[in-house]
């Protein structure tokens, strides 16, 4: 049987629109149960702390709990990889990480993140600090680049691990300055914290989270931060940028979800957590373990993930390192 000609171009409108209309209706009834937030860190620490603060925002905005699963393991490798397999509803949201970005070149994973993980907002910026033993001869970044070019290969540079953000800004650190440092891994920021106050390490790159309280009481020095501007919470300390120009390094997260999302509802996700960063009772609770909120639409942050990448992609190559 044949179709008149303008009834069957009703229907053939009819049926192209109604994958838009499906996506309009999962979007409008987004969501309608619980929410996954992974995180690749244990419970208590940065990533942890600052993932509690924003995750009952977000669960009284989108009406439905947002609960927040550990999954540390493998560089936050595991945490990534768990995101990836899960459905791209909306439903599975990840803590990205900085280390995230590192890992794209440190590991042969099945996956990857710019690929496999799309972008949703930033969160947080972990402003990365170099800092000293008092003892340590160094009060500022031109002594130190001075004195390590005056004894290379005898200077100790703590990171909170292989391949962490800290490790890769040390090196960039290194090459920008033309030294030579000994690496000293450890298992996380308060074991190298330990070992910087008590002496048996000279210098360590960390997240001013932790050492903050014992630079200000002089327990530490700090030398000058790793972020493009100065930090609010220590405005006198200069960047590391200042003396060694074009330096830059920072240890940041986001939040991102499958590839493949509906696109509304990453926006709704964006427009959401974005308005939590801009709550002033959010905002302090932030400051309160010093950190800074980032505003980022989802192709903003998406570019700036794939730089990054990009830029430790090519430290991790020069530097040689491999992981543990």
């Amino acid at each position: 049987m044949r179709l008149p000609r303008r009834r069957f171009l009703r229907l053939a409108a009819g049926a192209a629109a109604l994958p838009a209309m499906t996506h309009t209706a999962r979007a409008q009834a987004y969501p309608s149960k619980p929410l996954r937030w992974i995180v690749g860190f244990p419970p208590g620490g940065g990533a942890d702390t600052v993932s509690r603060i924003m995750a009952p925002w977000l669960a009284e905005r989108l009406g439905q709990p947002v609960v927040i699963e550990n999954r540390p393991g493998a560089s936050t490798n595991i945490s990534v990889q768990a995101v990836v397999q899960s459905p791209p509803d909306g439903y599975t949201l990840l803590f990205v990480a900085a280390s995230a970005a590192v890992n794209v070149s440190l590991f042969d994973a099945p996956f990857n993140l710019v690929r496999d993980i799309a972008p949703v907002s930033g969160l947080i910026d972990f402003s990365l600090v170099m800092m000293a033993n008092p003892s340590f001869p160094a009060k500022n970044i031109a002594e130190l680049i001075a004195f390590a070019k005056a004894n290379p290969g005898k200077i100790t540079l703590g990171s909170f691990g292989t391949g962490s953000t800290s490790h890769v800004a040390g090196e960039l650190f290194k090459t920008m300055a033309g030294i030579d440092m000994v690496h000293v891994p450890y298992r996380g920021g308060a074991p190298m914290l330990v070992d910087l106050l008590a002496g048996q390490l000279q210098l360590g790159i960390d997240v001013l989270t932790g050492p903050l309280p014992h630079i200000r009481t002089g327990a530490v020095r700090a030398l000058g931060m790793g972020s493009k501007t100065r930090s609010e919470f220590l405005p006198d300390l200069p960047t590391i940028g200042e003396t060694l120009t074009g330096y830059e390094a920072n240890s940041w997260c986001g939040i991102g979800v499958p590839r493949g999302t509906p696109p509304e509802i990453i926006e709704r996700l964006n427009r959401e957590i974005n308005a939590g960063l801009a709550n002033p009772a959010i905002r302090q609770r932030y400051r309160e373990v010093a950190t800074t909120p980032i505003f980022y639409s989802p192709a903003e942050f998406g570019a700036y993930v794939a730089a990054e990448t990009e830029k430790w992609g090519r430290v991790v190559k020069r530097a040689g390192i491999k992981p543990e």
